[in-house]
């Protein structure tokens, strides 16, 4: 018994040494994402009241482009450095990352392009958690911790998930493989992100889609089928994005040119559909979808606005885009399925992404928070079905396969774990 006294000691002053670390990167992302969330708004409103503005997106892109190209350094790779890092940990992600994402990711916003806002709150999470790895000297794997915490918290305090924030922390890295020793400070720098954001007046979209019908076989079925098309559909999303952009940067040297040229193209094409539906995050569409039939080419419109937007090196994020595109996908999907449009409008916001993103169960936490337990067998459907119909290749470069998926093969281009 005298043996394990110390044991336990050490054990507590562990325990409390992470929750003091979890809680220090929870009030840094949850501030960072508050203002972020604020400064987003403004930008959407001002957008919404001066559609002129759709015509500086051009050099709204150019201005983004030359700022990281003259000081972004590392912190160009985005999202894909915080996953190398915490993967194979070499330098501190530079703190510089998080207000060129954040100018960037307004800026967009404020001009038109179509762009999500998760991937700007993982990277200002990530890089405010690793100032606090270099002061404190943590060793390794501690800081790898660190980092999942600030990517945990980040995702939290800008959707209002902690739990699905905690689990794609830890389940974005590697493909197939969930880091374990993370979850308790990934759960509590989540938690208290999300809190402190709140606190400071963050008021997340509430998404209601009323009575999830009893389970059924043909309800399960048809979740299985929906999930596979929304897997199909966040493949499609994470190549042509990748596509575009691996084009563009072979045909034009100069980075600022390339979002100079997309925000050319954003524009023209608002200005010839004669609507600002399909760009921004779109979450006015994303709440009709739940609440009344959509046009069957929201989606499709979208998609094409989104991979421009991101392709030619506009910032911000892939998330908020994807939902969008699953909402109205499965909003066209339910009288062919004959399921309830709001269920499928639902399933497919997060099922698309679960897909893209190769993180299921993060998915399917998110669909339990945003909509009710009631919906979490259909999301586990939904979300499993896009993740095995999904290839590798998802909208992170930088993840890692540690087991291949059913049915699909560990291709040279995939990273090993």
């Amino acid at each position: 018994m005298n043996a394990r006294r110390p044991q336990r000691r050490n054990l507590l002053a562990g325990m409390a040494r992470w929750l003091a670390l979890s809680v220090a990167v929870a009030i840094l992302a949850g501030t960072a994402s508050a203002f972020f969330l604020f400064a987003l708004d403004r930008a959407t409103a001002a957008r919404g009241a001066h559609p002129w503005l759709i015509w500086f997106l051009p050099l709204a892109g150019f201005a983004i482009g030359w700022l990281y190209l003259h000081f972004a350094g590392r912190a160009e790779a985005g999202n894909n450095l915080l996953i190398d890092e915490i993967n194979d940990p070499k330098q501190i992600i530079p703190l510089r990352m998080a207000p060129l994402v954040l100018g960037g990711t307004v800026l967009a916003h404020l001009f038109g392009a179509s762009v999500g806002r998760e991937g700007t709150a993982v990277q200002m999470g990530g890089a405010l958690a690793d100032q606090i790895t270099q002061r404190l000297k943590l060793s390794r794997e501690e800081r790898r911790i660190v980092l999942m915490a600030g990517i945990a918290a980040g995702f939290a305090s800008v959707f209002g998930t902690p739990l699905a924030g905690a689990v794609f922390a830890i389940e974005v890295l590697v493909i197939g493989r969930l880091r374990y020793e993370a979850i308790v400070p990934c759960l509590i720098a989540a938690v208290v992100a999300n809190a402190v954001a709140v606190i400071w007046g963050v008021q997340h979209t509430h998404y209601a889609i009323g009575v999830i019908p009893s389970l059924s076989a043909w309800g399960m079925g048809a979740m299985v089928v929906a999930g596979a098309i929304f897997g199909l559909v966040g493949r499609a999303f994470a190549a042509s994005t990748h596509a575009l952009a691996s084009a563009m940067g072979r045909r034009i040297a100069y980075a600022p040119l390339r979002p100079f040229i997309g925000g050319v193209v954003i524009a023209l094409a608002v200005w010839l559909i004669g609507t600002e539906r399909y760009i921004g995050l779109g979450i006015p569409v994303i709440l009709e979808s739940l609440r009344q039939p959509v046009s069957w080419y929201d989606a499709c419109a979208k998609f094409a606005f989104t991979v421009a937007s991101l392709g030619t090196g506009f910032k911000g994020g892939e998330v908020t885009p994807l939902f969008y595109i699953g909402a109205t996908l499965g909003n066209a999907l339910a009288p062919v399925l004959h399921m309830p449009f709001a269920l499928l409008a639902g399933i497919g916001l997060v099922a698309v992404f679960a897909g893209a993103a190769n993180t299921p169960l993060a998915s399917t936490l998110m669909a339990i928070e945003l909509f009710g337990v009631e919906i979490g067998v259909y999301a586990v459907l939904a979300c499993g079905a896009s993740y095995l119909f999904s290839s590798h290749a998802g909208i992170y470069r930088a993840q890692r396969v540690g087991r291949a998926k059913p049915g699909h093969r560990h291709s040279s281009q995939d990273k090993p774990d």
